[in-house]
């Protein structure tokens, strides 16, 4: 037993100083050039896997986009895909700016062996691979999440559970017509694991969405527990008001979002308690304005 949870240890520094590699070479070429606003590619990273309670293994990417201004929309298809298997693998098709961690996870059975899962996107005349892969050192945990995320110690909250959350009275799907903005409630929950970390707030967040909830997180009542909206899919722009909302009683919490143009779009809202995180997604019709009679 000492020596399995050694080498268990052993295993998960070794995948955070990886993966603090790969996130420095990622960056270097933004702090030793100028700071593009646009124009750059977008590079898929591996952030590594979960095994699950069947057997199967869940997959852990998120990315890089280099660009600090351009947020771009690439479609899932030839520019953005996945192989072997479906091209359509969950993947976001709206980029934020910059490094984006622990974004998705895709699910492969418990045969899958030594292949690789490839996840390439074509951004700016640029390809870029991440490659998924099942190998031991690569396997993430709690503290390799803690650790990575710049949220403390990784020891010590061993019976952690992941944040709850569902997206209310949304059904199979919202609408709205524009002009118009439409609000959305979540009931968001947690089990209070880790508690509040008041020294998170004098900590500068990284730039996105998640990094500011993990601030945002360390007054969030008796949890920590904070919420944020991302726009996942669609062809448009999307503004949330706010984007982190405050968890109210019950577990509530509103936001409002506006649309820069008619389409399908994905939103998804993340219940994050500084180490974990919990997702829903929902879908939305936007439709064009009415034209005047």
């Amino acid at each position: 037993m000492g020596r399995r949870l050694m080498l268990r240890e052993s295993q998960s520094r070794v995948a955070v100083c990886v993966a603090v590699l790969v996130a420095a070479l990622l960056g270097s070429t933004a702090s030793a050039q100028e700071r593009w606003s646009r124009g750059q590619n977008i590079q898929p990273v591996f952030e590594g896997w979960e095994r699950n309670a069947d057997g199967s293994f869940d997959m852990v990417f998120g990315y890089l986009n280099r660009n600090y201004e351009e947020q771009p929309v690439v479609p899932v298809g030839a520019n953005n895909t996945f192989e072997p298997g479906l091209a359509d693998r969950g993947q976001p098709t709206h980029f934020y700016n910059r490094r984006q961690q622990f974004v998705f996870s895709v699910r492969v059975p418990a045969d899958w062996g030594d292949k690789d899962l490839v996840w390439t996107v074509t951004h700016n005349g640029k390809t870029d691979q991440a490659f998924g892969h099942l190998l031991p050192v690569w396997e993430m945990d709690d503290g390799v999440m803690r650790l990575n995320r710049g949220s403390g110690s990784a020891q010590g909250f061993t019976d952690n559970q992941r944040p709850f959350i569902s997206i209310d009275g949304a059904g199979a799907g919202l609408e709205v017509t524009l002009p118009n903005s439409l609000e959305i409630s979540v009931i968001a929950g947690d089990d209070g694991i880790p508690p509040p970390n008041p020294k998170l707030g004098e900590r500068k967040p990284r730039r996105g969405p998640k990094s500011q909830a993990v601030v945002d997180a360390r007054n969030a009542g008796d949890t920590g527990l904070a919420v944020t909206w991302l726009h996942w899919r669609g062809p448009g722009m999307v503004t949330f008001e706010p984007q982190v909302p405050e968890v109210g009683e019950g577990g509530r919490a509103v936001t409002r979002a506006s649309f820069s143009k008619p389409g399908t779009y994905v939103l998804q809202a993340v219940a994050d308690d500084t180490v974990l995180l919990g997702s829903a997604e929902v879908s939305v019709t936007v439709n064009p304005a009415r034209s005047e009679p």
